[in-house]
């Protein structure tokens, strides 16, 4: 369930920056106000868990667009600070709020009935939940980048200049890119809330953007599945390195400057190029041993 909620978080940056070229350091305000306004909707208000949910993906939702409107003003890297200082200050504003309950977070948040129907409190019922919205997730950016949408995103990453002489409204893309990124970061800071029943200021720490880059860029920048792959790698490592303490930081790090220098385009393009050259190969080999069938035959 971590990794599904790892992978919709790591398509929001992925999905800034591979199709729309916009670097962002700010996704973890994006998770963490989710998280936290779930959380105390579902807990101190009482709401069922799909309007929880709701509260919390709109509350990401204008974040995003507020951290949009000043971003799309500046470029790289200057727009990639702006993003990482909107999200320290909402950081330290969470710090100080007494609804976070400060270092103790928001605690056993209940699940509730999703839709009145489906237990949330059965576990099996909330994989199935996190499964769903990731792949919905997924999907729904899928569809959304081969819309002319979609397009024009792409080609504004491509020659924003040329995008501006035709006369479209790059801003505006742009924005609505902010606001694509923030759907997709609300919904897994909201799950992970309700999944885990807990909401901390970890989840709106700078540390957690950083792992959004790492997601994205082990797993390929630009790809629909990258995400998935990253997250598989990086929540694995997590897991099972977990007695390492501290030194699991560095060797995150060791396996992200690995995967740069080995695998630039990320571990699922490369693994999608392996599988292509070992399918011309096995063509190729067939190719050549039907001749020499033909001529066996005539013999």
């Amino acid at each position: 369930m971590k990794i599904f909620c790892f992978t919709i978080f790591a398509a929001s940056f992925n999905f800034l920056l591979g199709f729309a070229g916009i670097m962002s350091f700010g996704q973890a305000a994006l998770f963490g106000t989710a998280a936290y306004l779930t959380a105390h909707a579902a807990k101190e208000w009482a709401l069922p868990p799909e309007a929880a949910i709701g509260i919390g993906i709109a509350a990401a939702l204008a974040l995003g667009l507020v951290m949009g409107i000043f971003a799309i003003r500046r470029r790289s890297i200057y727009q990639a600070m702006i993003t990482l200082a909107i999200a320290q200050m909402i950081y330290f504003a969470y710090v100080q709020a007494s609804f976070t309950h400060g270092e103790d977070g928001i605690q056993s948040v209940p699940r509730g009935m999703l839709l009145g129907l489906i237990d949330l409190r059965n576990d099996a019922n909330v994989y199935w939940l996190s499964a769903v919205a990731m792949l919905g997730v997924l999907f729904g950016l899928r569809r959304l980048m081969n819309s002319p949408f979609g397009m024009m995103l792409i080609a504004i990453r491509d020659n924003e200049r040329r995008a501006l002489s035709l006369g479209h409204n790059v801003d505006g893309y742009k924005l609505a890119a902010f606001g694509v990124a923030a759907f997709c970061a609300g919904v897994a800071g909201s799950m992970s809330a309700i999944i885990f029943q807990l909401a901390t200021l970890s989840d709106a720490h700078w540390q957690l953007s950083g792992e959004a880059v790492l997601m994205a860029l082990i797993g390929g920048i630009g790809t629909f599945g990258g995400p998935l792959v990253g997250a598989a790698v990086l929540v694995t490592m997590q897991h099972f390195l977990s007695s390492f303490g501290a030194w699991i930081v560095a060797i995150q790090g060791g396996v992200f400057v690995l995967s740069v220098l080995l695998f630039r385009d990320g571990l699922l393009p490369h693994a999608l190029a392996l599988v292509a050259n070992l399918r011309r190969r096995d063509a190729s080999s067939e190719d050549a041993a039907a001749p020499r069938t033909v001529e066996a035959v005539g013999q």
